[in-house]
């Protein structure tokens, strides 16, 4: 089992978890569209080649974004991941993907 962490402005945060929950991440047990999201501040500053989706070149910018957390099956890793960086609006989205233990 994977824990995928991600970062996405709240304007764009139900698209995005609608777009994972719909390749099978999410999933604990007999439930579906689980996950765990926090509100918070994130900053960047776009570099020179850059397309930021928000902000301008060489400017500092904040936004409001959630931190989502929530688990796959290591076999969904690539569709996850791939509907992740279809789904998000950023150019280069800040995620993780986390091996889980299994204590049993």
């Amino acid at each position: 089992m994977l824990k995928l962490v991600f970062y996405v402005p709240e304007s764009h945060l139900e698209h995005v978890k609608t777009a994972l929950f719909s390749v099978g991440a999410g999933k604990i047990g007999h439930y579906d569209s689980c996950c765990w999201q926090v509100q918070g501040q994130g900053q960047f500053r776009p570099l020179e080649g850059s397309q930021p989706f928000l902000g301008k070149q060489d400017e500092v910018e904040t936004v409001s974004e959630y931190k989502v957390e929530m688990v796959l099956k290591e076999s969904l890793v690539k569709v996850v991941q791939t509907a992740l960086l279809e789904a998000h609006p950023y150019e280069t989205p800040a995620y993780d993907f986390y091996e889980i233990l299994d204590v049993n």
